[in-house]
């Protein structure tokens, strides 16, 4: 009989600790963030500083639990022809959002990237250390940003030498 208990109290606690780990990684760290001075939408241009894109309906979402948790969505009025001059990003796939922000579609977004249908753009090189922050806009003026870990940050968190090329943290 106490085998019962005992098993069932570490069933329970093994239960809870994974509904406490799931709505952590999913809920608890995420925070809405508005359209502040910092979080506008940047792009950099071939040469030169970043650079304000006009945009509306900005949502965005943001944890500092990690500097790779940002996602954002927007509309823009710029055409082609106006981002013509920022550098783009080859081959820059979006992670996936918690299912409760539903403007980033990861996958879909990473389907449209490949196709070419949607564009990414260099918003901020190091927005954190060694995390690049990336833009996507799409035809329809739809955009979204994510941050995605540069080659500093790859190597500064997989524990290979960091190397002079990288700024200081």
């Amino acid at each position: 009989m106490n085998g019962k208990w005992v098993g069932m109290t570490v069933l329970a606690c093994a239960a809870a600790a994974g509904a406490g780990l799931y709505y952590l990684q999913v809920f608890g760290f995420y925070d809405r963030v508005s359209e502040a001075p910092g979080q506008e939408v940047l792009l950099t241009p071939t040469s030169g500083d970043p650079v304000a894109l006009t945009v509306s309906g900005f949502e965005a979402i943001d944890a500092d639990s990690s500097p790779i948790r940002f996602r954002a969505c927007f509309s823009t009025e710029a055409s082609a022809d106006d981002l013509a001059g920022f550098t783009r990003i080859d081959g820059a796939e979006p992670r996936n959002a918690p299912f409760w922000f539903d403007c980033f579609d990861a996958p879909a977004l990473g389907a449209a990237i490949k196709s070419g249908d949607v564009t990414v753009y260099l918003g901020t090189k190091n927005h954190a250390f060694g995390v690049d922050r990336l833009v996507a806009i799409g035809p329809d003026g739809r955009g979204w940003v994510w941050h995605e870990l540069n080659e500093c940050g790859k190597k500064a968190y997989d524990g290979t030498v960091v190397g002079e090329a990288c700024p200081d943290r």
